[in-house]
């Protein structure tokens, strides 16, 4: 039963209707209403979808209540399926808006996001817009929100790296293609759907210069829980149909069929999370993957993929399943650190760093590579068997790669401030202006430094250490008339860099930070 209006084409004086499909929502289903209510976009001109998938009584009431008073929300109240899909195709059957904004019960909208949207979409003709998406609590990859992309390039832009449903799509691209979630329990229904939209779609945008969608991770969610294997990849091998049904064999293909191949099978191969599973439950999955990656994923593929996951791959084709527990393990124990050698302050202000790089393990260099060749020489894994050239590491080495970044968590704020492509790993000096790095009108007191290093493939991202003697060394900037920019040694000697304010004053703000960033995003 829904008290929503019959299926009708989309209205023009309604832009957007936000589908959300519901199911017993906890606490967090208010934050998503309060930010509706907060949209910069008139009220009468987009509609909210509340697709309730038989929840049961207690859901209803709520339901009700939420709808009473505002006018832009109407509520279909629907059979349980038991996932999102079924309740996301009523809200494509039931739009009035030009577009449709899928947004999941537990996240919410950044308050300009509808309008920003719906005038990027209006503006470059877009069938799918692809706002920035921020992470509370989870990381998110963030290539594909470096710019602005009027016209995105499946293959050649970032698009796959967010493949969540959390998007605009125009409701009459969604309705003439019939591009439809698939009804009941089907994992990876996300991917499905979005890929077919991908490729149907004549223009595809990416809005990444405003934060559009907050993406919430909540503790049991079901992207949290360990798959079982007879079950999840046959869903896999759908989404794999899918590109294979759109594309012709070659480089697009490959390059497409690569990420799967990486994201849902590789990456649960390596260390600390495949070393992870119980005996038991590593043989299931070996038993469904192993044949998998021969029978789906060739050469073209492999070629894409990075010397790890290269080596990985191989071994998981021989049935290697020892070979890999070792290899993972080797991958687990390898440490890296970076330590602060030397500290000093130029006259023209720039806070120059020398730090120690090192990837060992069991006390010794744990990457050795054969000069010329590039051959690893120091894994403690039988290859033999095997194509030699899994060994050979010459094109990772050529993209090493030493970022320093500046990352306060709480606040979720994460900058890059240095970077550099050694030859080898050891010292690496770098220079820091922390004009750039706080801005003259920043308040903040600063937040920690870790170092991204991406050595042969592998990346280690830790905490950038010192002893206080080392920093203590460099003095203050001489810039800032009076205020100054210091690098010190906090909790287990990492070390941040900290401003201090005329009269000797330390001022810690970064929990005024923290109150900043969250207040901002609730009164834009």
């Amino acid at each position: 039963m829904s008290n929503s209006a019959a299926v009708s084409p989309a209205s023009t004086s309604i832009r957007v209707s936000v589908v959300v499909p519901v199911f017993r929502p906890g606490a967090a289903f208010d934050e998503l209403i309060d930010s509706l209510d907060r949209q910069t976009l008139d009220h009468d001109r987009f509609e909210v979808l509340l697709c309730d998938d038989g929840s049961g009584e207690e859901t209803a009431a709520r339901l009700v209540e939420i709808a009473r008073d505002r006018d832009y929300v109407r509520v279909a109240y629907l059979a349980h399926s038991g996932w999102p899909g079924t309740p996301r195709n009523h809200g494509i059957d039931d739009a009035r808006g030009t577009y449709i904004q899928f947004v999941d019960q537990d996240d919410w909208l950044y308050d300009g996001a509808l309008e920003a949207l719906c005038d990027y979409a209006d503006q470059r003709s877009s069938d799918v817009v692809v706002g920035k998406e921020v992470g509370i609590g989870r990381r998110l990859p963030s290539r594909i929100f470096r710019k602005d992309v009027p016209r995105a390039r499946l293959g050649a832009d970032p698009l796959l790296e967010m493949l969540t449903p959390h998007k605009m799509f125009r409701t009459s691209f969604l309705r003439e293609n019939r591009i439809r979630f698939p009804d009941g329990k089907v994992r990876l229904e996300d991917h499905l759907f979005v890929m077919r939209a991908y490729f149907e779609a004549s223009t595809i945008s990416i809005l990444a210069s405003q934060p559009c969608y907050a993406w919430v991770k909540h503790a049991g969610s079901a992207s949290s829980s360990r798959i079982e294997p007879e079950t999840y990849f046959p869903h896999l091998e759908a989404v794999l149909d899918l590109v294979e049904r759109y594309t012709e064999p070659g480089r697009l293909r490959d390059r497409l069929l690569r990420h799967w191949f990486r994201g849902k099978i590789l990456k649960r191969l390596t260390g600390k999370k495949f070393l992870g599973y119980p005996d038991e439950y590593r043989d299931r999955l070996i038993d469904v993957v192993g044949p998998l990656a021969k029978r789906r994923f060739g050469p073209g593929v492999d070629g894409g993929l990075s010397f790890p996951n290269r080596i990985r791959a191989g071994l998981l084709r021989a049935d290697r399943r020892a070979d890999l527990v070792s290899f993972a393990r080797f991958e687990m124990e390898m440490k890296c650190r970076a330590v602060v050698t030397s500290a000093r302050w130029s006259r023209g202000g720039g806070l120059y760093l020398t730090f120690d790089v090192s990837v060992t393990r069991d006390g010794q260099e744990a990457l050795v590579f054969e000069h010329g060749t590039g051959r690893l020489t120091s894994l403690p894994v039988s290859m033999d068997g095997l194509p030699t050239a899994l060994l050979e590491a010459g094109r990772e080495l050529q993209n090493d790669q030493v970022e320093l970044v500046l990352r306060d968590k709480a606040a979720g704020v994460e900058r890059r401030i240095a970077s550099v492509h050694p030859r080898s790993l050891g010292a690496i000096s770098v220079a820091i202006d922390p004009l750039k790095v706080f801005g003259p009108a920043d308040e903040s007191r600063g937040a920690k430094l870790f170092v991204t290093v991406r050595r042969a493939g592998w990346t280690f991202d830790v905490p950038l250490t010192a002893d206080a003697e080392t920093l203590a060394a460099a003095g203050h900037s001489p810039l800032l008339a009076g205020r100054t920019c210091t690098p010190v040694v906090g909790r287990g000697g990492s070390v941040e860099l900290r401003r201090q304010w005329p009269g000797g004053r330390l001022k810690d703000l970064a929990g005024r930070a923290v109150r900043r960033v969250r207040s901002g995003s609730r009164k834009k």
